[in-house]
Parts: C-alpha cells; sequence; structure tokens
C-alpha cells in the first residue's frame, strides 16, 4: 500500500524523495508509517513499474536532485487502487495485544502501563492545533480545496484516534484503581 500512497502523493505535483518524506511525516504518519529506506526501495519498484519518472536536476552549490513525477500509467494503477471498493482493516496493535496478557502483570505495573500510554509520542505532540496548521499548509500547496478536504479528513481521524486512546487508557487506569482498592479492603 505504500506504493500507492506515494503515486497519490505524486499525483499532485512533482517531489523529490525529501519531500516524500516530509509529506509522510507531516500528514499520513498518523495512519501509514515509512521509514526513508522503505519509500526509496518503493520509488525504485515504482520507477521499474513504469508508474514514476525520475528527472535527474543539477544544481549550482548544492546538491543534484532527483525530480519524481507520476506517469500516465501511475495515474491509472491509483485510480485503479483508489477505485477498488475491497477494504479490509486489518487491525495489527501491539498495543492491544501487550493489553490482553497483561493480566500477566500486577495491578501496579498495568496502571503505570496505561499512564505511560498518555506520556509517549503523539502524532500530534503539539496539538490538535498542529494538526489545524498541517492541513492549511498542504490546502496551500495542492490549491485544490475538494482535494485537500480528504487529506483534513485523514488529520481529523488522527486527532480523534488519540482521544480516543486517552479516554481508553483513563477508563482502563480508573478500572484498575477500583479494582486495587478491592484486594486492598478484603
Amino acid at each position: 500500500m505504500l506504493k500507492h500512497g506515494i503515486l497519490g502523493l505524486l499525483n499532485y505535483g512533482d517531489m523529490t524523495g525529501y519531500e516524500i518524506m516530509t509529506v509522510f511525516r507531516d500528514s499520513l504518519s498518523h495512519f501509514w508509517v515509512a521509514q526513508t529506506s522503505q519509500i526509496y526501495r518503493e520509488l525504485q519498484t515504482l520507477e521499474k513499474n513504469g508508474w514514476i519518472a525520475v528527472t535527474h536536476i543539477e544544481q549550482d552549490g548544492k546538491p543534484d536532485k532527483n525530480m519524481l513525477s507520476i506517469t500516465s500509467a501511475g495515474r491509472e494503477e491509483l485510480h485503479r487502487w483508489v477505485s477498488n471498493d475491497d477494504i479490509k482493516n486489518p487491525t495489527r496493535s501491539p498495543l492491544l495485544m501487550k493489553t490482553f496478557f497483561r493480566g500477566e502483570c500486577g495491578i501496579e505495573e498495568n496502571i503505570e502501563f496505561f499512564k505511560s500510554i498518555f506520556e509517549q509520542e503523539t502524532v500530534f505532540p503539539h496539538g490538535s492545533d498542529e494538526a489545524d496548521v498541517t492541513s492549511e499548509e498542504y490546502k496551500k500547496m495542492i490549491k485544490d480545496p475538494v482535494k485537500a478536504l480528504y487529506w483534513k479528513f485523514t488529520i481529523d481521524f488522527g486527532v480523534m484516534y488519540e482521544k480516543m486512546i486517552r479516554e481508553w487508557c483513563q477508563h482502563c487506569v480508573e478500572e484498575l484503581e477500583d479494582l486495587k482498592l478491592e484486594n486492598t479492603s478484603d
């Protein structure tokens, strides 16, 4: 699916590999994490498939760069993928897997586990205001308010998801603290 994410970004305009990484970090990372090495490996595959073209640009006084653009075959592949309504949403969550087996740990340790989730780095470390600013920046870059709206939808999802995780952790801590009180009163 990473290849389709890259094609989707290039469909908005030509970018360098570095620019693709920046967009991933600023907007897609709350639902799709990609390492630099994965992106560059995928770019090679996309070029081999004829879905992107690479133009080498020499620059004076700074390193040369490769500008990437989507080809018509790449647009066809992107459209085929986006139009496919076979959406499977496999849930693979290390958080939920660990939670499922937390009964192996003590109550106090588990309370600390859920509290620590609040302290871990979030997608939007500076809150939803940062998400709104990012959304506005990409809206200007795309210059198509309808397409930008769909980017905003994914940012909204990230903000709402983080809120849900925080509320869920608080709920878990409260239940564990109640259980701890019950065990100490016996």
